[in-house]
């Protein structure tokens, strides 16, 4: 397998290109004017914000799909087709004008660089197709590495926190004129999606741990929020994880890392250091904290000064930890804390992070990607803030992997403290295959020792009618996890937005 990502014009092809990662990485080439395919079977926004950009999609998965670079690099070497975002400039500026196959070392310069994430099995029969033919097959990771050491690049890792902590980053440096590139994994309004492509030397991306291919990144910046087991279906132990951030640390050239994360503390040596707690020591950290329903304020202090007063609209003691890991990135490339305050101050947050969807009936639909124990109990934790009595705060939680599941079952069992009813579906197996050792059911009785309101309800349909018989005004509905739970909050909304009509409709007929 060839260990060099070619940027100079060879297509890409994405096997499996609507995923969160792959689909930024994808738009981030288009944009930068690279021919990009790639294959999904579904469509969605992700994958027709690609098609609108440039990018040529498949509708499935299938090995008839390099088919078509055959036939392009068989065609009097007219380049790859405009539906992959190439003109024929290429053509003109080498004077060939025959029907006649193109030399070989053309056709090979056309052969699509083919990349996958782990979730791309070696029986899949694109990818089989790809080997079959000798096309280069790269990693989705390899290409992050490749785009890094292209910009002058910030990449945030950790266990918790990674996407709000580089969005946040990414946020700051465009608020402040830089114009970053940014790579992300959730959606972000403030750039429309998961990606942007700036004029400016700085990437911003999170660098994800679940699969190991952290160790790859060797950014000019590199971020850890914290460090914790979270996916035991690749890592055996927590030893594991920290070798993969210590590997991940020292290709960092500078390293930015939060005291408040103990594992963190004793097992890494950040160059700057940041904390929620004075007496840390640390570069950055905070007082006069307050956590309120409508955000957090905290004075913010470099090391021995104080920089001023910190807005934050996202709530919680570990969103203001992530702010205060952007003002450590922000004073490093030298942007004065008025603008890191006033870009931190209008901060709306990513996709599916403490989402609001909507409210109907006087109940509240948010949406949230927290699938492990210490994510669910932050984000009740600061659910809980905007809930008092006597409104209710709903928990419905969708456990991600089996593996994941039966590994914490005893920490989601103590995780629900702050909710005042939990429902609990089926495991989503996110590709795992079910050893029948772990239920949902059985998440519901750990759950239910600590906790006197728990329900299991597995399939979606039936949490679906549960909550459409049992939510009341005043309700604060979250839903929980990294599956297709949020699928059905449409659903439910639209059930209560019929509340509101038929009532409406009968105050004015009795007026």
């Amino acid at each position: 397998m060839p260990n060099t990502v070619d940027f100079s014009g060879k297509p890409f092809h994405f096997i499996g290109i609507g995923g969160i990662g792959m689909s930024a990485l994808a738009y981030v080439l288009a944009k930068r004017q690279l021919p990009v395919s790639g294959s999904d079977i579904r469509s969605t926004h992700i994958t027709q914000r690609l098609e609108a950009v440039g990018a040529h999609l498949f509708g499935d998965q299938d090995a008839t799909n390099l088919e078509f670079f055959r036939s392009t690099t068989e065609s009097a070497y007219r380049g790859i087709p405009k539906a992959l975002g190439i003109s024929s400039t290429r053509e003109i500026a080498s004077g060939s004008t025959s029907n006649s196959p193109p030399p070989k070392e053309k056709q090979a310069s056309s052969l699509p660089q083919v990349i996958c994430s782990t979730a791309i099995n070696q029986v899949n029969s694109e990818y089989q197709a790809a080997l079959e033919r000798g096309y280069p097959i790269f990693h989705r990771s390899d290409l992050l590495a490749a785009l890094i050491q292209d910009y002058h690049s910030v990449a945030v890792a950790g266990t918790h926190g990674k996407t709000t902590t580089s969005s946040l980053i990414g946020y700051v440096l465009l608020q402040a004129g830089l114009d970053p590139t940014i790579v992300v994994g959730g959606e972000v309004d403030a750039w429309g999606g998961n990606a942007r492509l700036g004029d400016g030397p700085i990437l911003v991306a999170e660098a994800d741990e679940s699969d190991g291919s952290l160790a790859k990144l060797s950014p000019k910046i590199g971020v850890i929020t914290n460090i914790e087991l979270d996916h035991p279906d690749h890592y055996e132990s927590l030893e594991e994880v920290i070798e993969i951030f210590q590997t991940f640390a020292s290709r960092c050239q500078i390293l930015i890392g939060c005291l408040d994360c103990e594992t963190l503390r004793s097992h890494l040596k950040p160059t700057i250091t940041y904390s929620l707690h004075r007496d840390s020591g640390a570069d950055y950290s905070v007082d006069s904290v307050t956590y309120e329903a409508d955000g957090t304020t905290a004075q913010v202090w470099e090391r021995d000064q104080v920089l001023g007063e910190l807005h934050l609209k996202l709530l919680g003691k570990h969103n203001l930890s992530n702010a205060l890991a952007a003002v450590a990135v922000g004073r490093h490339l030298g942007l004065g804390f008025d603008v890191i305050q006033s870009a931190i101050a209008t901060f709306e947050g990513a996709k599916r992070r403490f989402e609001l969807r909507g409210k109907c009936n006087d109940i509240s639909f948010v949406d949230d990607y927290a699938h492990h124990p210490s994510e669910v109990q932050a984000t009740l934790s600061g659910a809980r803030l905007k809930v008092e009595a006597p409104r209710r705060l709903i928990a419905i939680f969708q456990p991600h992997r089996y593996s994941r599941t039966l590994t914490f079952l005893a920490e989601f069992a103590k995780a629900f403290g702050d909710a005042d009813m939990v429902v609990i579906t089926d495991i989503y197996s996110a590709g795992e295959p079910n050893l029948g050792v772990i239920t949902g059911e059985q998440v519901r009785e750990a759950i239910a020792v600590h906790h006197e309101q728990v329900y299991y309800k597995p399939t979606l349909l039936s949490v679906s009618e549960f909550l459409t018989q049992t939510l009341r005004p005043g309700d604060f509905a979250l839903f929980l996890g990294a599956g297709n739970l949020n699928q059905i909050i449409p659903q439910v909304m639209d059930f209560y937005q019929q509340a509101d009509i038929d009532s409406s409709i009968k105050l004015s007929q009795k007026s």
